[in-house]
C-alpha cells in the first residue's frame, strides 16, 4: 500500500499545480472574485492534504500500519470531496454543491485522527 500512497500523493500534487494554474489563469476573468476565492481554498486544502498523504506514504516505510492506510484513504477522499466540491461550485456556480463540502472536511479530520492513532499505537510508551 505504501507505493500506492506515494504514487497517489505525487499525482495529486501534480494535479494541484495544474488545477491551481487553471484557476489563476483560466478562471480569473470568468468567475467572480468570491468564487475565485472559493476555488483557491479548494487548491490550498488540496495541496495541504496531498502533502499529508506524501508524509503518510514516507512514514509507512518504517511504520506499516492499517491506521496509516485508513488515514491515507480518508485524506484522499477528503481531497476529492472537499476540494472537488469547491472546484465544481466555483466553476458551475451550482450552490447546492457546497452542501457536500463539509463531508470532505470531516474526511480530513478522520484521516488526521487515524494518523494520531497510528502514532500512539506505534510509540505507546514514548512522550
Amino acid at each position: 500500500m505504501t507505493k500506492t500512497i506515494l504514487v497517489t500523493a505525487a499525482i495529486l500534487l501534480a494535479l494541484g499545480v495544474m488545477i491551481g494554474a487553471f484557476g489563476a489563469h483560466g478562471l480569473k476573468s470568468r468567475v467572480t472574485p468570491d468564487l475565485l476565492q472559493v476555488y483557491k481554498t479548494g487548491v490550498e486544502y488540496h495541496f495541504y492534504h496531498a502533502l499529508g498523504l506524501l508524509l503518510i506514504g514516507v512514514l509507512s516505510f518504517s511504520m506499516p500500519s492499517s491506521y496509516l492506510n485508513m488515514a491515507a484513504l480518508f485524506l484522499f477522499a477528503g481531497i476529492l470531496i472537499f476540494s472537488g466540491s469547491l472546484y465544481l461550485l466555483a466553476i458551475t456556480e451550482i450552490k447546492w454543491i457546497g452542501a457536500v463540502t463539509p463531508l470532505g472536511g470531516l474526511s480530513f479530520i478522520v484521516g488526521w485522527v487515524l494518523f494520531v492513532i497510528a502514532i500512539v499505537k506505534h510509540f505507546p510508551k514514548s512522550v
